[in-house]
This record gives structure tokens, C-alpha cells and sequence, in this order.
């Protein structure tokens, strides 16, 4: 099947269904809802009825996961004609139409739930990021995801931060080094942490080593890592650690991370002590969904 594009710019009538959109999952949560028959649907709607309705936005934000509500759908009617007017990554306003669809009217009434909370779950991640990387335009800082996502659902929600504007930081514990306080205390040094990673890990892989204290800067440094993580450090002190990085070893990465939230002023000031990156856990544990709905036709 042809890939779906990263970005809203190209649009297509078809619905065109990325790797990304898993069929198994989509499977295993339309066996959540439906368990042994959808009774109210059986029990109304004739077999054979066939419907058309709209996907309506009821709320100004930013549209992700339409193919995967799609293929919610395709799996209960793989006849439904779907077309995305709309497409991830776009800004769309309230009462805008973003899909339409035509199939059997059983079928479509059994995949909603599932389809359309797929799709506020994707949108409402996809707004806040907007919201967020709109807060830190015109710095250097760039808003970045972190791994507090939810379980099965990591690779869907970091793509819809990615449709909001913002970046993706390690999709998993594989992609990258991040030695964080526990790895210090059970490894007996911030020093003996870095040493042990750069002998274990390919010379291609930076380290990044979590900071709480200016002395940990310090002793972060002095061990040579890539990326520093700024911890829960109150504004001077970013603004003193990324000095002092900057003086030290302008080619070390500053990230900033810890009860930041998604306060836009908040964003702002964190942006402005002139770190690269700001990881928030926000994006993806505590976006509020985007509310949407499917309207039927009247017959």
C-alpha cells in the first residue's frame, strides 16, 4: 500500500494507510468495544441498511489519526467508501467536515466509538503539541516528546506529536543513552556511569546524563557527554548551566525537562535561558482529547 505523508501538504481523495496504522491494533481495540456483538445496533438497524455521514470537528485545534480512524472502519465494512477531507497535521475549525463516509450502516455504527477514539486521542496530542511549539517560536529551543505514553500506543502517539509541530525525542529504551539519577546511584558515580556507557555503546550513540545540581553540570562535563539534561532547575539555574555549558563545550546539547508542563509563558521563559531542546511529558500523558463526531445523513 502507498505511504501516508508526514506532513499536510500533499492531498490525496484516497485513504492511504502508512505502516504506522496498525491493523492489529486497531483489531484488538474494536474486540475491546464490540466483545460479542454490538446488541444495540443489531437490534435497530436492519442487516443490509446502508448509511452516509460526516466526521465533524467540535473544537478549533490540529487533525491527527484519520487513517487510523479509516481503517477502524475499513476492518468492520471493507467495501465503507472513506474520503479524508481534511488530513493530519492541518488546522481545522470547529463544525468542519473531516471525513466522509458511505457503507452499511451496521458496520459504521459499531466502528465509531473505536474510530473516533482513535482520532480525538491523535488530535488532541496534535493540538497541544501545536500549542507548545507555537510557545517557543523564534528560539532555538525545540519541544520534544518524552516515553510517558500510553502502553501499545507510543508509536501512534509520538507520530501525532510529530503532526502538532513538535519532535519526537528515544522512541525506546534502544534508541540512545539517557543516564538519569538511578543509573548515578546504582552505578556509584555520574563519572562511572558515563565511562561504563561510552565502553558499551558504538561511537555513534551520544550519551545524555541527567542533572539536577550545578555540580552535576560540572562533573557532566568533565566526563565528556554529548547532551545534558537540565532537571527541575528553576529558571536562573538553567540560565547559569547553560552559560556555563556554552563556555565550556559549545558542542554539548541542553535539554531542560521536569515539571515544565504545557503553560505557554512557562515554555516561553524555559526557552529563553537558551537551551536546544524541551522534553515534556505533557504532550502525550495529559492532552486533553479532541472532541469529534460522526453525524449520519437523515434517510
Amino acid at each position: 500500500m502507498p505511504s501516508m505523508p508526514d506532513t499536510a501538504a500533499a492531498r490525496t481523495s484516497a485513504v492511504a494507510f502508512d505502516p504506522i496504522f496498525d491493523v492489529e491494533l486497531a483489531r484488538r481495540a474494536l474486540a475491546e468495544d464490540v466483545g460479542r456483538g454490538d446488541l444495540t445496533t443489531e437490534a435497530t438497524i436492519p442487516a443490509g441498511t446502508r448509511a452516509q455521514g460526516r466526521i465533524l470537528a467540535k473544537a478549533d485545534g490540529v487533525v491527527a489519526g484519520l487513517p487510523m480512524a479509516a481503517l477502524v472502519f475499513r476492518l468492520m465494512d471493507p467495501d465503507a467508501r472513506i474520503s479524508l477531507i481534511a488530513h493530519d497535521g492541518e488546522r481545522v475549525s470547529r463544525g468542519q467536515t473531516l471525513a466522509t463516509l458511505e457503507g452499511d450502516a451496521r458496520a459504521l455504527l459499531t466502528a465509531e466509538r473505536t474510530a473516533l477514539n482513535f482520532l480525538g486521542r491523535l488530535s488532541g496530542i496534535a493540538t497541544l503539541a501545536a500549542r507548545c511549539a507555537a510557545a517557543t517560536a523564534g528560539t532555538r529551543a525545540r519541544v520534544v516528546d518524552t516515553r510517558k505514553t500510553t502502553p501499545g500506543l507510543r508509536t501512534l502517539e509520538k507520530y501525532a506529536v510529530r503532526m502538532g509541530g513538535a519532535a519526537n525525542h528515544r522512541a525506546g529504551l534502544d534508541d540512545g543513552i539517557l543516564i538519569k539519577d538511578n543509573h548515578i546511584a546504582a552505578a556509584g558515580s555520574l563519572g562511572a556511569a558515563v565511562a561504563r556507557a561510552r565502553a558499551h555503546a558504538s561511537h555513534l550513540i551520544k550519551v545524555e546524563v541527567e542533572c539536577e545540581r550545578a555540580a552535576q553540570v560540572d562533573e557532566a562535563l568533565e566526563a565528556g557527554a554529548d547532551v545534558i539534561l537540565l532537571d527541575n532547575m528553576s529558571d536562573d539555574a538553567m540560565r547559569a548551566a547553560v552559560a556555563l555549558i556554552r563556555a565550556r563545550d559549545p558542542r554539548v546539547v541542553i535539554e531542560a525537562s521536569g515539571n515544565i508542563g504545557a503553560d505557554p509563558e512557562r515554555l516561553a521563559a524555559v526557552a529563553a535561558t537558551g537551551v536546544d531542546l524541551i522534553s515534556l511529558g505533557a504532550l502525550t500523558h495529559s492532552a486533553p482529547v479532541f472532541d469529534v463526531s460522526l453525524e449520519f445523513d437523515a434517510r
